[in-house]
């Protein structure tokens, strides 16, 4: 599959659609304390999405996915299922992935959430995994290697003493949910794409406590950490510019 390459017209709507994208995480942030289960707040967000935004769930049904979020909490890596089984506790942390459809474009956001008081780790996995997260966004410049933003993030968290996941990457994004190119999180090939004005992707690092290993349960979606650390993901959507680049998923904070 070909990179697409946005117009001026798709990027206006890209961001209007990443504006959304970014009010459900605002909206939720409220609900999530402890004794709420996984499935309210998806329920939650779901109503937000349809009657608020007048928009279109990306996950729900995603190749099956039931959820119109994922909610990955504490070792989850990235695909949980919100469940009334997952109720959250005190201490606990939680990723939540939300994507929609929107003038016939998608965006992708996650990012970390605190439930009531978590440890100084868990505090400090979050912050180190959203800094990578920043880091690869302030590096980035049209003709650049794309898997220079890899290098950087792996090193950066390496250096941190935790673990980058390498079996899974952010991705182009447009029409299509997902896209080329792959953008991957650590340092590997990128088959020689450069970063080119109107290519619109998202950058989405998982980072984990322990090592890198994961695993799939059985329902084919939720991927833990193998040896059951914590892990955290925090993700953008962004348009390559002229000058560098633009996050169309950025919220107020």
């Amino acid at each position: 599959m070909p990179i697409f390459i946005k117009t001026s017209s798709d990027i206006r709507k890209m961001r209007l659609v990443g504006k959304c994208v970014a009010n459900v995480l605002a909206m939720i942030e409220c609900y999530v304390q402890p004794g709420i289960s996984t499935a309210e707040l998806d329920r939650i967000c779901s109503d937000y999405i349809i009657n608020k935004q007048s928009a279109v769930s990306a996950t729900l049904g995603y190749r099956g996915f039931p959820g119109s979020i994922c909610t990955s909490v504490n070792e989850v890596v990235c695909h949980g299922i919100p469940s009334s089984k997952t109720i959250l506790n005190e201490g606990d942390i939680v990723n939540i992935d939300v994507a929609i459809i929107k003038y016939g474009f998608y965006a992708d956001t996650s990012k970390m959430f605190f439930v009531g008081t978590v440890s100084p780790l868990a505090q400090r996995l979050c912050k180190v995994t959203q800094d990578s997260l920043y880091l690869a966004i302030s590096m980035v410049k049209p003709g650049m290697r794309l898997r220079l933003l890899g290098k950087a993030i792996q090193e950066f968290v390496e250096k941190q003493e935790f673990s980058i996941v390498k079996e899974y990457c952010g991705h182009g994004i447009g029409r299509n949910f997902h896209e080329e190119p792959h953008v991957f999180h650590h340092d590997t090939d990128d088959n020689g794409v450069r970063l080119t004005p109107g290519m619109v992707l998202t950058i989405e690092p998982m980072v984990n406590i322990g090592n890198s290993h994961t695993y799939t349960l059985s329902d084919g979606w939720t991927v833990k950490t193998k040896d059951h650390s914590l892990s955290a993901q925090y993700e953008h959507t962004i348009v390559i510019t002229n000058t560098g680049c633009e996050i169309i998923t950025a919220r107020s904070e």
